[in-house]
C-alpha cells in the first residue's frame, strides 16, 4: 500500500465494522523478530509495543510470543517496585529522624513511582482482559494469563492502601483461584507454568493477605506433588522445574522459620517470588 491509500483506508475503517482479524502491515514473524531485537537492546517498552501488535488481533499468542510479553511488562513493572521500596524504606527512616521535610520530598517522589507502576499495570490488565484471556484456548496459555493478571493486581496491592488495596487483592485472588483450578485440572504437577503459578499465589498469600500458614500449605503441596513425577519430566522443562521447586522449597524454608520466629523480630522482605518462565 502506497502511504496515501494507507491513510485512505484507514479513514474508511472508523465508520466500518471492524473484523476479529485486522491486517497487520508486518508479518508475524517480523514482529516477534523486532521484540527480539528489543529485548537484546534492554529495549522494554518497545518489546511491549511488538507483541502487543499480535496481543490485539485476538490471536491466541504461541509460548515464545507469551514470554517475550511477559519479560517486557516485568522488567517495566519490576524497576518501578524496586523503586517504590527504596523510597518507601527512605521514607520510614526520615519519619524516625522526624524531618518532615524531608518525608514529604521522598513521599512526593513514591507517588510518582506508583502512579508509573499503576499506569504499566493498568496496560497490561487491559490487554488481558479484553484480548489475551479471551483468546486464549490451551490450558497452560490459560493459566500463564490467569497468573498475570494476579501478578500484577498484587503488584498494585503492594503499593496502595485501603479500599485500593483491598480491591486489587481481592481481585488478584480470584484470577489466582482461577489459575489454579484450570493448573489443577489440565496440566502436570510439574509443568513450569503450574509451578510458578502455585510459587507466585503462595507469596500473595504470604505477602499480601498475611496468611503465612496458607502460604506454606500450597507451597509444599506443589513441591511433594512435582517431586513424585520428577524424573519423569523431559529434558526440555527439567531445567525450568527443578529451578521453580527449589524457589518453592527456599519459601518454605523462610517462611516456616518465620513463623516459628517471635514476631518482634521483624518482617523478612526478601522471599523469592518467580513471576513468569
Amino acid at each position: 500500500l502506497s502511504p496515501t491509500s494507507r491513510h485512505q483506508n484507514t479513514a474508511r475503517t472508523v465508520f466500518a465494522v471492524v473484523p476479529n482479524h485486522t491486517e497487520m502491515s508486518e508479518t508475524r514473524e517480523e514482529i516477534v523478530f523486532s521484540a527480539k531485537l528489543a529485548e537484546q537492546a534492554e529495549r522494554y517498552q518497545e518489546l511491549v509495543d511488538e507483541i502487543k501488535k499480535i496481543a490485539i488481533q485476538n490471536i491466541e499468542l504461541t509460548s515464545e510470543e507469551r514470554n517475550l510479553l511477559s519479560l517486557g511488562y516485568k522488567n517495566l513493572a519490576g524497576s518501578r517496585r524496586v523503586s517504590w521500596r527504596i523510597l518507601s524504606s527512605i521514607e520510614a527512616r526520615e519519619t524516625a529522624k522526624q524531618n518532615t521535610d524531608h518525608v514529604t520530598r521522598v513521599q512526593d517522589y513514591r507517588k510518582k513511582m506508583e502512579q508509573e507502576l499503576g499506569k504499566i499495570c493498568n496496560d497490561l490488565l487491559s490487554l488481558l482482559e479484553n484480548n489475551l484471556i479471551p483468546n486464549s484456548s490451551a490450558a497452560e496459555s490459560k493459566v500463564f494469563f490467569y497468573k498475570m493478571k494476579a501478578d500484577y493486581h498484587r503488584y498494585m496491592a503492594e503499593v496502595l492502601a485501603d479500599t485500593e488495596k483491598k480491591s486489587h487483592s481481592d481481585k488478584a485472588f480470584e484470577a489466582y483461584e482461577a489459575a489454579l483450578q484450570e493448573a489443577t485440572t489440565n496440566l502436570r504437577p510439574t509443568n513450569p507454568t503450574r509451578l510458578g503459578m502455585a510459587l507466585n499465589f503462595s507469596v500473595f498469600y504470604f505477602e499480601i493477605l498475611n496468611q503465612p500458614e496458607k502460604a506454606c500449605q500450597l507451597a509444599r503441596q506443589a513441591f511433594d506433588e512435582a517431586i513424585v513425577e520428577i524424573d519423569s519430566v523431559d529434558e526440555d522443562t527439567y531445567k525450568d522445574s527443578t529451578l521453580i521447586m527449589q524457589l518453592l522449597r527456599d519459601n518454605l524454608s523462610l517462611w516456616t522459620s518465620d513463623i516459628m520466629s517471635s514476631q518482634n523480630n521483624g518482617e523478612d522482605d526478601d522471599e523469592d517470588d518467580e513471576d513468569d518462565e
